[in-house]
């Protein structure tokens, strides 16, 4: 079988690769670089890595189906809340100022060490609401109430 002579550049680190492998399976370097040539023009293996490309980018898919849904979830949910928020609340009077700051501080660090708690025990709302079935569901139906027993404590 004859064979045609190729002079080839390659990368200073993929060449001491080729040499450690040819050396470690005790063939010749252009055995190597002739397997590997051979696997990745064989059909077979284009086809495999079509499907295996296929697979991946369905997966990407989903996830990014996932994030999209999460991000509608959350965008829909700050949008409520902040309507409630301007709709209830009412003017402070000048000389109570100051205290409604303070409360407002404390009620903020108290949001952040739920949010903390939360996060550590790898808890996620919008998976609370997906696995209660409260999506959609109204205010005080079943299976709405809080799983945080520190979620609507009094500040």
């Amino acid at each position: 079988m004859s064979r045609a002579r190729l002079n080839i550049f390659i990368e200073p680190d993929h060449a001491r690769r080729l040499e450690q492998l040819a050396a470690h399976q005790g063939v010749s370097k252009s055995a190597v670089i002739a397997a590997a040539l051979s696997s990745f023009l064989s059909p077979e293996t284009a086809e495999r890595r079509e499907a295996i490309v296929a697979h991946r980018l369905d997966s990407l898919s989903r996830q990014f189906g996932r994030l999209e849904r999460d991000q509608n979830i959350l965008v829909e949910t700050v949008a409520l809340y902040v309507r409630y928020f301007l709709t209830v609340s009412i003017p402070v009077p000048e000389g109570q100022l100051e205290a409604a700051r303070a409360q407002g501080r404390a009620r903020y660090g108290q949001f952040l060490e739920q949010l903390g708690r939360h996060l550590q025990h790898g808890r996620s709302l919008v998976r609370d609401l997906q696995t209660g079935g409260v999506i959609g569901a109204a205010p005080g139906a079943a299976g709405t109430e809080p799983s945080d027993p520190d979620v609507g404590s009094p500040a």
